[in-house]
């Protein structure tokens, strides 16, 4: 019986991690390099940005629904004048 420890080794999951891990760490000092400080994209501006997209979203359902209630009562009315009799 062996009670020594087995021989450690790199394996390629903790190659890919660490090639990940480098990699986000070059696009995150690029983007301050050339985005600058204040412009840098952090999860509270990205929040705004998805509450923002959400609210124009619900703007333009509610024109649109605005606009098919409009052309529903417009066909209504047409159909309603082509049913009463001309005199």
């Amino acid at each position: 019986m062996s009670t020594g420890q087995p021989p450690s080794t790199i394996g390629l999951t903790t190659i890919s991690r660490t090639v990940a891990s480098l990699a986000v760490g070059v696009v995150h000092t690029l983007e301050r390099a050339v985005v600058g400080e204040e412009r840098m994209r952090t999860s509270r501006g990205n929040a705004w940005e998805a509450v923002c997209a959400d609210r124009a979203r619900a703007d333009r359902r509610a024109e649109l629904n605005r606009l098919v209630e409009e052309l529903a009562a417009a066909r209504a009315a047409a159909r309603a004048d082509e049913r009463q009799p001309v005199s």
